[in-house]
C-alpha cells in the first residue's frame, strides 16, 4: 500500500492561528510554533499571548458578565446547540488537526470530537433551578444559584478539545464568562474553535488566549479571574492553589492519578484481554484515567499475562493518520523522555520485561507497548503515573491484600473491577478510595455522571449537576411578610 492511500481525514485548514478577544482575533508579535508529534514537524506557529493580551481577554470577559449573566436559560441552551453545530459542521477538519497537533489515531480522535459535540448538547439542557427550602405562609427561605464570574480554564495536551468543552459548557451555562488558555503542546484545535464560537456568543462571553507557562501563572493570579478550572498534574494543581490564594479564587482541580485494576480469579483470561489492554492503553495511556497497575489474582495471572502479551501485539502502534494505525506517539518530546527514563530504570533494575521495552531510535515520539511482569510495589513503573504506554501487571494471592496495595497511593482518581460476581466487585468497588469505580468495564463517563478524584488527584466535580453547580456561588435569600 502506498502511503498516500493510506492516509485519511481532509486537509489541516489553511489558516494563521489567532487568538479570540473581546470577539477580535488578536494575533501576537511572538509566536511558538505547534509540532506533529508523529513527524516531530512544525505545524503552524500560534501566537503567545503577552500581559497586556490576558489583561484585555479579563476586562472583555468581565463586562461581558454584565450582561451574560442576565441571559435567559433558553439563550445559553441555544448558544451550546449552536457552538456544537460548528464542531459537526466542521467534523472532518477538526479530526485532521486534532490527530496532527495531538497524535490520536482516527477512533479517539472520532471519540474526542464526537464527544465534544454530545457535551455542548447536553450540558445545554442542564439547569440549577430555585431551591425553596421553607415556605410555611409567614417565612419563606429560598436557595438560589448565581454565577461566579470570569472562569480562567486552563487545560491539558491528552484530550485537548474536549476537556476545553468539559469547562466551557457548563461555565456558560451557569452564566458565566470565560478566558481560556489551551496547552502549548495542543493550542490548534482549540484556537479554532474559539474563533468559530464568536459568531455564536457576544463579544467577550469566550475568550481564548495561548501562551506558556507563564501566561498559567499569570491566569491564577489574576484578580479579575474569579475560579480557576483546570485539568493537568498534581504537581502543578499545587502551585495553581497555592496562587489562586491571592483572592480566594474558587477552583476545579482535576489532577493526576495512578489508577489501579484488580482481576478476581473468577474471569475469563481471554475474554477479558481486549478489556484490559485498553483500559490501559487507550489514547496511548496519556490518560488520567487509564489503569496503570494491573492487580491480578496468581491464580489465573499467567494465563492472563499470556492473553495480554498475544493481544498486544496485534495492536498497530504508528502515525495517527494512517489507517491502520490503533495508537499513536506520545503527544510530546518531555512526555517521551520522562517514560524512556522510566523505562530505562525498569531495564536497570532487572525487571522482566514482557514486550516492549527501549523505544527506537525513529522519528516520532513513540513508544513501544511495554508489560512488566510483577515488578516490586515501591518500582518507580508501578509507585509513578507514566502517562505512556507502560503497564507494570502484578501479582496477588487474596482481595484484603488487593485493596491494600490499590489503595496505598497518594492519588485517588479511578479503578475498576473485574469479575462474574457482580456482589463480589461491588464489595470491592466500596473500599477503594477512588473518585469512580468501573466494574467490568473503564473510561464510561456522561454529561450527567459527576466526575471527580479523591486524595491528591484534585478537588471539585466536573459533569452532571454537580458540576454545574461548581460555576456557581449559592445565594441564600430569606423573606417574612410585614403585617398590613
Amino acid at each position: 500500500m502506498k502511503v498516500e492511500k493510506a492516509i485519511w481525514g481532509t486537509e489541516i485548514p489553511v489558516r494563521e492561528f489567532a487568538m479570540s478577544i473581546n470577539g477580535r482575533r488578536i494575533a501576537s508579535e511572538h509566536t511558538d510554533f505547534a509540532i506533529n508529534p508523529a513527524t516531530e514537524q512544525p505545524i503552524a506557529p500560534f501566537p503567545l499571548a503577552s500581559r497586556q493580551h490576558l489583561d484585555l481577554a479579563v476586562e472583555s470577559a468581565n463586562a461581558a458578565f454584565e450582561v451574560w449573566r442576565e441571559t435567559g436559560i433558553a439563550e445559553r441552551r441555544s448558544a451550546l446547540e449552536k457552538l456544537a453545530d460548528l464542531i459537526e459542521q466542521n467534523y472532518e477538519a477538526f479530526l485532521t488537526l486534532l490527530t496532527t497537533e495531538q497524535g490520536k489515531p482516527r477512533a479517539g480522535a472520532e471519540w474526542e470530537i464526537g464527544g465534544s459535540i454530545h457535551w455542548l448538547r447536553e450540558i445545554g439542557k442542564q439547569s440549577l433551578p430555585d431551591e425553596v427550602v421553607r415556605d410555611d405562609g409567614e417565612n419563606r427561605v429560598v436557595t438560589r444559584y448565581t454565577p461566579i464570574g470570569v472562569i480562567g480554564g486552563i487545560t491539558p495536551w491528552n484530550f485537548p478539545l474536549l476537556l476545553a468543552v468539559w469547562k466551557i459548557a457548563p461555565a456558560l451555562m451557569a452564566g458565566n464568562t470565560m478566558v481560556l488558555k489551551p496547552s502549548p503542546y495542543t493550542p490548534l484545535c482549540t484556537l479554532w474553535f474559539g474563533e468559530l464560537a464568536q459568531s455564536v456568543l457576544p463579544p467577550g462571553v469566550l475568550n481564548v488566549v495561548s501562551g506558556g507557562n507563564e501566561l498559567g501563572q499569570w491566569m491564577t493570579e489574576h484578580p479579575g479571574i474569579g475560579k480557576i478550572a483546570f485539568t493537568g498534574s498534581t504537581a502543578t494543581g499545587k502551585r495553581v492553589m497555592q496562587s489562586a490564594a491571592s483572592n480566594l479564587k474558587r477552583l476545579t482541580l482535576e489532577l493526576g492519578g495512578n489508577d489501579p485494576a484488580i482481576v478476581l480469579p473468577d474471569v475469563d483470561p481471554e475474554a477479558i484481554a481486549q478489556d484490559l489492554f485498553w483500559a490501559s492503553f487507550q489514547n496511548s495511556s496519556q490518560f488520567c484515567v487509564a489503569t496503570k497497575r494491573l492487580y491480578v489474582h496468581e491464580e489465573i495471572y499467567d494465563h492472563v499475562v499470556a492473553a495480554l502479551v498475544d493481544y498486544a501485539k496485534t495492536v498497530q502502534v504508528d502515525n495517527g493518520l494512517l489507517v491502520e494505525s490503533q495508537l499513536g506517539p506520545l503527544q510530546n518530546r518531555m512526555q517521551y523522555e520522562k517514560v524512556s527514563d522510566l523505562l530505562q530504570d525498569s531495564v536497570a533494575q532487572g525487571h522482566r520485561i514482557l514486550l516492549g521495552g527501549a523505544p527506537s531510535d525513529s522519528v516520532g515520539y513513540f513508544i513501544p507497548i511495554t508489560l512488566i511482569d510483577n515488578p516490586p510495589d515501591d518500582s518507580r513503573c508501578v509507585a509513578e503515573e507514566a502517562f505512556g504506554p507502560v503497564l507494570p501487571i502484578l501479582k496477588f494471592k487474596d482481595v484484603d491484600e488487593a485493596i491494600r496495595r490499590a489503595n496505598s497511593t497518594e492519588y485517588g482518581l479511578a479503578a475498576s473491577v473485574w469479575s462474574k460476581d457482580i456482589e463480589k466487585a461491588q464489595a470491592v468497588a466500596r473500599r477503594l478510595e477512588s473518585g469512580t469505580v468501573w466494574i467490568n468495564q473503564i473510561h464510561v463517563f456522561g454529561p450527567d455522571i459527576a466526575f471527580g478524584g479523591h486524595k491528591q488527584s484534585g478537588m471539585g466535580i466536573e459533569n452532571s449537576l454537580h458540576g454545574l453547580s461548581e460555576y456557581c456561588n449559592m445565594q441564600t435569600i430569606m423573606e417574612r411578610a410585614l403585617p398590613n
